[in-house]
């Protein structure tokens, strides 16, 4: 029987080089479809975001590779004082099946280890019930559901939020 070839994932930040891959992905209809803004966004306009975001050293802008294929994007936004951050994240949408949950599970680990955040805090719109069973798989409790919270231009959306501790976190289940 042969050996596989084990998987190295890591997270590193996010550079220029990267800048038309990540729009490429935040752009496809899968992804957009579950974000809050669901325009299509044009390369002026993520130029400047992350030019606007960079130097900000509680924004953290994360891609995830596996074996030094980028696969994913993360970022951290860290709020207030105390280690609390919001997250968001998503896979490519070609990524190979299972690749979002090892982006979750290195970004978690980067989180709680590299960044010594105490808290990751998420939101998912309540018709996305793939984030939402992501969050619950990761560890993350659920924490409130904001009724209307979101109006997409046509119609409001509940917002499931979760939250995860430092001390809750299992790197390696």
């Amino acid at each position: 029987m042969p050996e596989s070839t084990p998987v190295s994932s890591q997270i590193r930040p996010m550079v220029h080089a990267d800048l038309e891959r990540v729009l490429a992905w935040r752009n496809h209809p899968d992804v957009r479809r579950n974000m809050y803004t669901q325009h299509e966004i044009t390369l002026d306009e993520h130029q400047r975001w992350f030019e606007r975001t960079l130097p900000d050293p509680k924004k953290h802008l994360l891609i995830f590779e596996e074996n030094h294929q980028p696969l994913g994007f993360v970022n951290f936004n860290e709020v207030g004082n105390g280690g609390l951050a919001d997250w968001g994240f998503y896979a490519a949408p070609d990524a190979p099946k299972g690749s979002g949950r090892q982006l979750g599970r290195a970004a978690l680990n980067h989180a709680f280890s590299q960044l010594k955040l105490h808290k990751v805090c998420g939101q998912a719109l309540a018709y996305n019930h793939r984030s939402i069973q992501f969050h619950q798989s990761l560890g993350f409790q659920q924490e409130g559901n904001l009724r209307d919270q979101h109006f997409d231009g046509e119609c409001y959306h509940h917002v499931i939020c979760f939250g995860l501790l430092c001390h809750e976190w299992q790197p390696n289940p």
